[in-house]
């Protein structure tokens, strides 16, 4: 896929599932804190990405993805989930010999479409920026799938058999979902399973912070590099934000 195509359709029309890279969370401020109007500051996690640090042979964090949030591999493209996936792209100008192995996930957006289509409210965008889906509530219309211009939505056709965490939901089939930030790891002031797994047997190239905190690394690294974001023209407001791209 060319460069170019792939920022216009957001990854929409992927092929290739295999393999993501690390994550490493960065340490955000209190949930909320005093501004100088002495009104409370929300954190809003957000994502930066650097492509020119993901190798295209890491597959920890996808692995830990599975494991901790008992994702769904039946090993049939038809019924498998990815809630972290990765497709190849490449310049069509031959005096660029650029390829770049992009990782794609929910994009958590500030104007998710998928929160604006569901008839029953079970997606929702939390107060900290994060949308996810209450299993208890969705009836299975796939709407929000639909919605998604960029692909991260998955339906479970199938029961998961698979259980490893136990402390974690099972994932139950009849229900739409994608990757929540590991939100439940986060609430708990801990890492998500992918940036665990990342800072120890990974590159490195994914980062998770506070984008309304200035001094927090998501917020220097996108005003010190030129980044991108995917399909920033439907003005979803996406919160995953790509270097090197």
């Amino acid at each position: 896929m060319d460069r170019r195509d792939f920022l216009k359709t957001g990854g929409v029309l992927l092929a290739g599932t295999s393999g993501v890279y690390g994550l490493r969370v960065l340490t955000a401020p209190d949930v909320s804190k005093a501004s100088d109007t002495g009104s409370a500051v929300r954190r809003r996690w957000g994502m930066v990405i650097d492509l020119n640090k993901c190798s295209p042979d890491c597959h920890v964090c996808l692995d830990a993805c599975r494991q901790e949030n008992n994702v769904a591999l039946h090993g049939d493209k038809r019924w498998d989930i990815y809630w972290i996936r990765k497709v190849e792209i490449a310049s069509k100008d031959p005096a660029r010999s650029m390829e770049k192995s992009v990782p794609l996930l929910c994009n958590h957006c500030d104007n998710p479409p998928c929160v604006q289509v569901c008839p029953v409210q079970a997606t929702y965008k939390r107060d900290d920026g994060i949308v996810v889906v209450d299993h208890h509530r969705c009836m299975g219309c796939r709407y929000c799938m639909i919605a998604c211009p960029y692909n991260a939505r998955y339906f479970n056709y199938k029961e998961n058999h698979e259980w490893p965490n136990k402390e974690y939901p099972k994932r139950s089939h009849g229900v739409a979902e994608s990757c929540t930030f590991c939100a439940h790891l986060l609430d708990q002031g801990r890492q998500p399973a992918c940036v665990a797994a990342c800072r120890q047997n990974g590159p490195g190239a994914l980062y998770v912070g506070d984008l309304n905190d200035p001094q927090s690394d998501v917020s220097q690294l996108i005003a010190d590099n030129t980044v991108k974001r995917l399909r920033e023209d439907l003005g979803t407001e996406p919160k995953v934000y790509y270097i090197g791209l």
